[in-house]
């Protein structure tokens, strides 16, 4: 087959721009046999966004030829060829116009676009932007945005999906061809070429694989998995030695393997003590900076004991990330070095797992919300199944809405057939608990914990021995799990999922089954289901009514300001309820009665219809039915708990948008303090639980962490010891703090013209010292969309972007791409940018902190909270926000210095760290930074001296 792939420049998107530059690459036989490339010179000036983003300017065009002269040369190429683009609605539209407006006939082959080809071969690509993709793949890519270039590049990429093609199983490939067998366009056509294409090469070359029900897979059965070692003798010399001995053999595999392996004195202290912990049955609290090697300091310590004595050992993180992150670099790294052999498991959240009864169903039933997007998705799924080992959705990426695709194929409880599914022994979910049940070490989430701690212990294997990292979200986690929570969609999708039309929905599914089969009882069943079809009607207006009378109330109150992120907020407290409260009463109780009316008759139909057949396919509905019934249930619960507020230490709120109003209400029910639990849970049920953060100290002391997490007192030794390791950076060489005194200061929750103006002047000759390469946290999106404008026109002509949350993209991962990709950048961050940020080397060379990152006293958590501190006569501000800020403010600090070659600027733009009593616990919190105050004026020849090399 003939390919040729088409890259072209314009001056602009819109019909009425012209093309500057063209690029075509032939592909015959599986390689490039001819290239074509031109300028062309277009009908109006270059504007200068096209200029920088191509580099291509009026004097490089001002002699070449134009269009019609160009495609002259260029469409006898494109005969008996399938044009291939990268977004190829652009290059084709364009080529379209140029053709008209040229007077030739327009391209009428077919039109291959390689993005969803890409989504769907390689379901794991984290960007499909040209760039990105190419340095995924290892090819060079020296001129993006020029047409030759980018034309040779999509060239190589449709290559190598060509390639991934030929490497898929048949299975895969005729799956993929079924998905996009009534897709009229032209991907329908490209795909059951491919599957012809396969199905010649197999009868040439036959394949084997691991197959089943007609799905090629990359597991075996889940119970073929065994422990890493037999019995208890398997552990061999490791129950002999100390923990001295068996350290120093790690060490020097360590030193074998690495020829720069350096030991470093704080993670080696770190792994005497954890290892120390877990001996004496005490617990322990570690900060540990950034650079210590915390990860092998708690898992090396953990395997050791869970190996030596026999027992598991649970670690918990706070994000997926960094679950991730050991499972990719850590444990093996570990498994290279470590002298016995064993085994450690990720266990994540149920909803991370796919439910492959749920998605075989799915593409049986073409079950498609949207058909495009949903072929896509589940297409990209199939080839994934072909790969994955783990059935996690962590390992694909999704674009448009492949995420609503997936939370209707994610497994979960209530729909689960367990042993009775014929995928059980296949199953992922079932497979991670398995490999939990015979692992040593079990790297779980702090959500995870949480989830187990509700279900009674029943999901993570028994344990005595905890490590927390991330320790300083424990309690925030804790809050939020420990407590309930309502959004309108999810009732609303709960009874969608029942009922959505006449067609679809669990139960117009479960009649147009019955009214096939041959049951005896298929009418007077029918009849049930048509009876609770008025109930679930009635459920839906109800709770319309409902959330739109809550909503109003959100508007009507004075304490409903809108927060930092433009959602309303709404404290409800019951000792003063509006007076329309009692209202809300009546329609919850309606609510109440009319689902309970339903989930009994659909219970006993259930019941009655498990009873009666047998046959697998109504089994699985009745199975979705089941879970469906039950979240209703629990929704029935939240709702009744929410609107009767019966436990007095419960805070009650309600969140809105003010774009989507009632359909965005969300209500919550959260423990005010969750210490006591988390005692009870935790610190008096293990014999050890390490905690371990860069940040869990305030003015060099745990005891605020301690308090939050109920650890307390931290005075008996035995039972609780606290250690602060340095870091190995020399940050009195690597940072310097700035702090302007005479800079403005921002009176009160906004900003005025005077602090804004003067910031955007400050950031903008900084940014320019320092070439970009520059990261500013924010606490507030609205200041921060103040300034995105202003700075960015400021920035303009010295060729330095400005890329904003929230503005640019609200994807955190894209911006943290699109600043590394191009050097000469300023990122504006607000919540999510102050940690988990890691851009190490010259990318970052300046960090700005905008204002102290204090919580808003009015969010309803905080208030309250507030509230009982004042009741134990302290002041809530030195007792509660101070140390949150200061916990908040080193995560912040911490983004600068990431490796011990980083060398770099903090500027603090708010002068509380100098004028207030309590600014010195946010400095001296610090980890030994060089700190200076001088004035505005002088920052920037300051810190030019310091990036020149000045240390003095």
């Amino acid at each position: 087959m003939r390919y040729a792939v088409l890259d072209l420049e314009t001056t602009g998107d819109q019909p009425s721009d012209d093309i500057i530059q063209v690029g075509l690459v032939v592909i015959e036989d599986g390689a490039i046999s001819q290239r074509f490339s031109s300028l062309a010179k277009p009908n109006k000036p270059i504007p200068e966004f096209i200029v920088q983003l191509t580099g291509i300017t009026d004097s490089m065009v001002a002699d070449a030829p134009p269009i019609e002269d160009v495609l002259t040369d260029m469409l006898p190429l494109l005969e008996g060829s399938a044009l291939v683009a990268h977004n190829a609605g652009f290059d084709h539209m364009f080529l379209r116009y140029a053709s008209e407006k040229s007077g030739y006939l327009p391209f009428d082959g077919r039109v291959l676009d390689t993005i969803p080809v890409l989504r769907i071969l390689f379901p794991g690509l984290t960007s499909l932007q040209l760039s990105m993709v190419s340095a995924a793949f290892g090819f060079e890519h020296d001129r993006p945005h020029q047409a030759d270039s980018d034309a040779e590049v999509t060239a190589l990429i449709w290559l190598k999906c060509l390639e991934k093609l030929d490497e898929l199983p048949l299975l895969t490939v005729q799956k993929i061809a079924q998905l996009f067998e009534n897709d009229p366009s032209d991907m329908g056509w490209f795909m059951q070429e491919m599957r012809l294409r396969k199905e010649m090469q197999t009868s040439l070359d036959p394949e084997t694989g691991r197959y089943f029900r007609q799905y090629a897979l990359n597991v075996d059965d889940w119970d073929e998995e065994k422990p890493a070692r037999e019995g208890k003798d398997g552990a061999g010399e490791l129950r002999s030695e100390t923990f001295a001995e068996f350290y120093g053999k790690i060490k020097a595999n360590l030193r074998s393997k690495f020829d720069d392996f350096e030991e470093r004195e704080a993670q080696e202290q770190m792994i005497m003590e954890v290892e120390g912990s877990f001996d004496a049955e005490r617990h322990l609290m570690v900060e540990a900076g950034t650079g210590t090697g915390k990860s092998l300091g708690y898992l090396i310590p953990s395997l050791y004991y869970g190996i030596k004595e026999d027992k598991k050992v649970i670690v918990s993180t706070h994000t997926i990330n960094l679950q991730e992150q050991l499972r990719a670099r850590d444990i093996p790294l570990l498994h290279d070095i470590f002298p016995a052999p064993f085994r450690a498991s990720i266990l994540k959240g149920r909803s991370h797992y796919l439910c492959l009864r749920k998605f075989e169903q799915k593409l049986y039933n073409r079950d498609f919300a949207s058909e495009k997007e949903d072929r896509v998705s589940a297409a990209q799924m199939v080839v994934w199944l072909s790969e994955t080992q783990h059935g996690d959705d962590e390992e694909l990426f999704f674009a448009g809405r492949g995420a609503e695709f997936w939370q209707t194929v994610a497994s979960d409880t209530d729909s689960c057939l367990n042993r009775m599914c014929p995928w059980f022994k296949k199953c992922f979910y079932h497979r991670a608990r398995h490999e939990a049940n015979i692992a040593d070490v079990i790297v779980t989430n702090h959500s995870l914990l949480f989830t187990d701690v509700q279900a009674e212990n029943r999901l993570l294997p028994a344990y005595k021995q905890l490590v927390i990292d991330e320790a300083h979200h424990f309690e925030e986690v804790a809050s939020k799990h420990l407590g309930m929570d309502l959004h309108y969609g999810s009732l609303v999708g709960t009874l969608v999922w029942l009922f959505k039309d006449s067609k679809s929905g669990q139960l117009p599914n479960l009649q147009f089954r019955l009214e096939r089969g041959t049951e005896e009882k298929a009418t007077e069943w029918n009849a049930v289901i048509e009876s609770v079809y008025p109930r679930l009607v009635r459920i839906k207006e109800e709770w319309d009514k409902l959330t739109e009378l809550l909503y109003l109330m959100i508007g009507e109150r004075s304490d409903s300001a809108g927060n930092e992120t433009g959602q309303l907020v709404l404290r409800l407290k019951p000792e003063s309820l509006p007076k329309s409260w009692n209202t809300l009463l009546v329609i919850e109780e309606n609510i109440y009665l009319e689902a309970t009316e339903v989930t009994k008759k659909l219970d006993r139909l259930i019941t009655e219809l498990k009873e009666e057949t047998e046959e697998f396919t109504t089994s699985s509905v009745l199975t979705d039915l089941s879970g469906s019934v039950k979240q209703l249930l629990r929704q029935r619960d939240i709702l009744r708990f929410f609107l009767q507020m019966p436990q007095a230490d419960y805070v009650y709120w309600l969140e809105a948008s003010p774009f989507y109003k009632s359909k965005s209400l969300q209500l919550f029910a959260v423990p005010l303090d969750v210490s006591h639990l988390l005692k009870q849970h935790f610190f008096d049920t293990k014999d050890t639980v390490v905690l371990t953060s860069a940040t869990l100290t305030v003015n060099k002391s745990f005891q605020y962490s301690a308090a939050q997490l109920g650890l307390q007192p931290l005075s008996d030794e035995r039972k609780v010891k606290t250690i602060q390791l340095s870091s190995p950076f020399k940050y009195r060489e690597q940072a310097l703090v700035l702090i302007p005194r005479d800079f403005p200061s921002v009176k009160g929750a906004t900003a005025d013209a005077v602090f804004l103006e003067a910031l955007v002047g400050s950031l903008a000759d900084v940014a320019v010292e320092t070439k970009g390469r520059m990261l500013v946290l924010f606490t507030s999106h609205r200041m921060l969309k103040q300034i995105h404008p202003e700075l960015k026109e400021r920035l303009k002509p010295h060729s330095i972007q400005v890329l904003g949350q929230g503005v640019d993209s609200s994807n955190r991962s894209k911006l943290i791409r699109m600043f590394r990709s191009q050097s000469q950048s300023v990122l504006l961050g607000t919540s999510s940018f102050w940690e988990g940020v890691d851009i190490p080397g010259e990318a970052l060379t300046c960090l700005a902190i905008v204002r102290l990152p204090f919580q808003p006293p009015n969010h309803p958590l905080v208030e309250a909270k507030n509230e009982q501190i004042k009741k134990s006569n302290q002041n809530p501000f030195t007792a509660l926000s101070v140390p949150q800020a200061v916990i908040r403010f080193k995560q912040g600090f911490g983004r600068l210095v990431r490796t011990a070659k980083d060398r770099g600027v903090v500027i603090i733009y708010d002068t509380r760290v100098l004028e207030t009593s309590y600014g010195r616990n946010f400095l001296y919190s610090l980890p030994g930074p060089k700190i200076e105050h001088l004035s505005t004026q002088h920052l920037v020849s300051r810190i030019s001296g310091w990036l020149g090399g000045d240390k003095e």
